[in-house]
């Protein structure tokens, strides 16, 4: 009864991790042309989202690991999908740090990749999430 609550609980933060990194970057993107504090705090909160997808993620296998003493075993796609959503995760993280230090400095055209870029790897993360989850 608790390996599931637990699963639940673990798999409700990290789905909102994964709106608010494709959402926040896709909105950020889209009014980045202004020059906007906003995009600050947009900032912010996806590099933290970012954050919190790796330790969600690291949970799942904390909470198999609780129950079962063995982490999952995952090979093929479902490893490769992992290591994907690892990468995102660590470059989100990065470029979400980037543009809190140095975005002041940037170009209009600059800041809006950095959103663009942000929005690319919240979907290639959802993505490689379907590909982990029915290939685990």
């Amino acid at each position: 009864m608790f390996e599931n609550l637990n699963y639940a609980i673990v798999q409700l933060v990290h789905n909102f991790g994964a709106a608010a990194v494709v959402g926040f970057p896709v909105l950020g993107w889209y009014i980045s042309g202004q020059a906007s504090p906003v995009l600050r705090k947009f900032a912010w909160i996806v590099g933290l989202s970012w954050a919190v997808q790796a330790m969600s993620g690291a949970g799942f296998g904390a909470v198999s690991y609780y129950y079962y003493q063995t982490f999952p075993d995952l090979h093929g796609v479902a490893f490769a999908a992992l290591l994907v959503k690892i990468l995102c995760a660590a470059g989100g993280v990065v470029i979400a740090a980037k543009y809190l230090r140095q975005s002041a400095a940037w170009t209009p055209k600059r800041r809006r990749s950095a959103w663009g870029l942000l929005s690319l790897l919240g979907v290639t993360a959802l993505s490689a999430a379907a590909f982990l989850r029915w290939y685990a």
